[in-house]
């Protein structure tokens, strides 16, 4: 049971933080370092539900994971719900399914995801999306291997946001969310029983957009940043410690440059931090209560001590920083191509890969897709996946503004 149990934690980790199978080939530390290059040991920023920070949607995943500073859409949910202040659209609808990975062989797996949005009028708009996460069948044992049953892990988040024009060029959002993860419940490890996580969190957002221009080409700049899942620790049993949900700091710029009258072309890029603090084993267990020290801050004093804690200083805490990178071609606003590259460092995590991706557009009707390209040794769920998303923009509920 109990290895079973790790197995379906595992499972989940491995959503976000492939470290495990990368920290096998890495030589013993010695003094929390390499004894070969000298450099600091894997040490990723590891939390539950990790779930929360995938890419959701098929254009972003196309653009090196980015969608913080990017063109409105009901994605925006994900990554920046200030953005839809800025909505041309009344009500816009997108849909997303992703194989998690299928490169495995694993056919059950997957995360789908949908969201909207509704503009109130020019000033405001209100959002909502709901994530599911699929784990699959998987089959319980106990310690000597006998089967227990079978169940079928699963976790969902439902979410819900506020967005207003503050200024005509900056907007602000508030959101609330709810989280619910079963990895195994009903299951008994250790005389304690498997419970459903259970958490709630708040995001906080803001954009800031305005025209440039470039020689008798327009174009628009726009900056965002994101705090997202502020909330409650997590556990799966009655123990009173608790596991840190992955909230994060995200800040993106994007630049478009209308090229003509058909063709115009973005650059963007985001910045992302977990602000969930570093693992610092040698800390210990000062007050004995069976929990490192580093685990038992409060969320809030864990965001504040996520800026200064990591062991190797402040050079450790840059290696923390995530970078997408991405571009986004689009000819008479019916036909999109993207590209991107994202990057993470070998010893947080040791993400590399580029994606591309198409996109088309007709009526109310879109449709995005996205195919992530591996750029290093360290396996990831959606290596040479396709994943798709569906977009509906309703023209017939537009009206003119009040």
């Amino acid at each position: 049971m109990k290895k079973l149990l790790a197995q379906s934690l595992f499972t989940a980790a491995l959503t976000l933080m492939g470290t495990a199978l990368y920290a096998q080939l890495e030589p013993k530390c010695v003094n929390g370092n390499n004894p070969i290059t000298g450099e600091r040991c894997a040490n990723a920023v590891t939390s539950a539900v990790p779930f929360l920070r995938i890419v959701p949607d098929a254009r972003g995943g196309a653009m090196g994971d980015v969608g913080i500073a990017t063109s409105v859409d009901p994605n925006g949910m994900h990554y920046n719900p200030s953005k839809l202040a800025f909505a041309d659209k009344n009500v816009s609808i997108s849909a997303t399914y992703t194989p998690w990975m299928r490169n495995l062989g694993l056919n059950d797996v997957y995360l789908a995801y949908l969201s909207g949005y509704y503009r109130i009028d020019k000033f405001q708009a209100v959002g909502a999306s709901l994530r599911y996460f699929s784990l699959g069948d998987i089959e319980f044992t106990d310690e000597t291997g006998q089967s227990l049953g079978q169940g079928r892990p699963n976790e969902f988040e439902f979410s819900g946001a506020y967005a207003r024009k503050l200024t005509p060029k900056f907007s602000a959002s508030v959101g609330a969310k709810f989280i619910y993860s079963n990895l195994a419940t009903g299951r008994v490890v250790e005389g304690n029983e498997i419970k459903p996580g259970i958490a709630g969190a708040a995001d906080i957002s803001f954009t800031y957009k305005t025209p440039v221009k470039f020689g008798d080409n327009k174009g628009e700049f726009t900056f965002g940043t994101a705090i997202s899942n502020i909330g409650s620790k997590i556990t799966y049993t009655n123990s009173v410690n608790r596991d840190y949900i992955p909230t994060n700091l995200g800040i993106g710029g994007a630049l478009k440059v209308q090229l003509d009258e058909y063709n115009s072309i973005t650059f963007t890029t985001d910045f992302n931090k977990l602000l969930v603090p570093t693992p610092r084993p040698d800390l210990g267990d000062a007050d004995g209560d069976g929990q490192v020290d580093y685990k038992q801050y409060s969320p809030v004093r864990g965001i504040f001590k996520s800026f200064g804690d990591a062991p190797g200083g402040f050079s450790e805490e840059m290696k923390e920083i995530t970078l997408g990178v991405g571009a986004e071609y689009w000819y008479d606003d019916q036909f999109a191509v993207r590209i991107g590259h994202f990057r993470e460092h070998y010893s947080k995590g040791n993400r590399k890969y580029f994606s591309v991706g198409l996109g088309v557009k007709y009526n109310i009707f879109g449709l995005n897709f996205s195919y992530l390209v591996p750029t290093s040794n360290q396996r990831n769920p959606l290596d040479n996946t396709l994943r798709f998303s569906l977009l509906f923009d309703f023209e017939a509920f537009e009206g003119d503004d009040e």
